[in-house]
């Protein structure tokens, strides 16, 4: 499909609260779930990339009214990047041309067949 070559930059924490790591990088986020679903899959991609890298959830799985703590490589630059989610079933959704380098949270809803992103500067 689309992104990844640069996923290796981005390194994630996921917890309910925030905190493990120090926030460095220009681009680190909390995703908030509030699909209605649970988010098995998250891939973060630079905008320019061709393809999708790996799951940066790994096994863990993200429920509704969860958050996650997504961190980047202090050295990392770009700022515009696009997400998608994944649920179990495989049904996808995407966000493309997001600014991290603005984004301090990003809450992601669903309902009556429309996705949309709130971002919080």
């Amino acid at each position: 499909m689309k992104k990844s070559v640069l996923f290796l930059t981005v390194l994630f924490v996921c917890v309910l609260a925030k905190g493990i790591y120090a926030q460095d990088a220009k681009q680190n986020f909390t995703l908030v779930n509030q699909t209605g679903v649970v988010i098995n899959e998250v891939y973060i991609t630079p905008h320019e990339a061709n393809e999708w890298g790996e799951d940066i959830l790994g096994r863990d799985a993200l429920d509704t009214n969860q958050e996650c703590d997504i961190q980047f490589h202090p050295k990392e630059n770009a700022c515009m990047w696009d997400l998608r989610i994944t649920d179990r079933e495989g049904n996808a959704l995407e966000w493309e041309n997001l600014d991290l380098c603005k984004a301090v949270k990003i809450t992601l809803h669903y309902s009556d067949g429309k996705a949309w992103a709130d971002i919080d500067e």
